[in-house]
């Protein structure tokens, strides 16, 4: 979800050209599939869409490729380390933490509280963008 809805708030910001983002699993239960319908439905909701993307599994190659890698939860973030070889260039942060909290997205898997995640995934992509100066970042 947190791919389709920091595309879509540049998107609206009229940035998006300035950004290449991407999301891709740190394991491998989900790789080929697309995205959970329930997360699907919770997009729809906002008037976004996903169609086309599959879950692809991250590789080390991710850490060079882009600026910053983004985990959702702790486990997420042990990962993304275990799989770039650590964090050299300091790039792998923790969603929330953009939203001035330091805890983990609402993991909607297993609470199946698709809308907590949304405000989570929402504010924490806000701050992001916050913090990166892009303007007009109003839904």
């Amino acid at each position: 979800m947190a791919e389709f809805i920091l595309k879509d708030m540049v998107q609206k910001a009229g940035r998006a050209a300035d950004f290449q983002i991407d999301s891709a699993a740190t394991s491998t239960e989900e790789i080929g599939n697309p995205v959970y319908p329930p997360a699907r439905r919770k997009l729809m909701e906002h008037g976004l869409g996903c169609a086309g993307k599959v879950a692809r599994r991250m590789t080390g190659r991710d850490y060079d490729r882009y600026d910053l890698i983004i985990g959702m939860d702790g486990a997420n973030l042990r990962s993304i380390r275990r799989i770039c070889g650590g964090d050299r260039g300091n790039k792998i942060r923790l969603l929330l933490a953009y939203a001035g909290e330091e805890r983990d997205v609402a993991d909607p898997w297993y609470t199946r509280d698709f809308e907590a995640a949304w405000r989570d995934i929402e504010a924490g992509c806000r701050g992001l963008l916050r913090a990166l100066g892009t303007e007009r970042m109003e839904r």
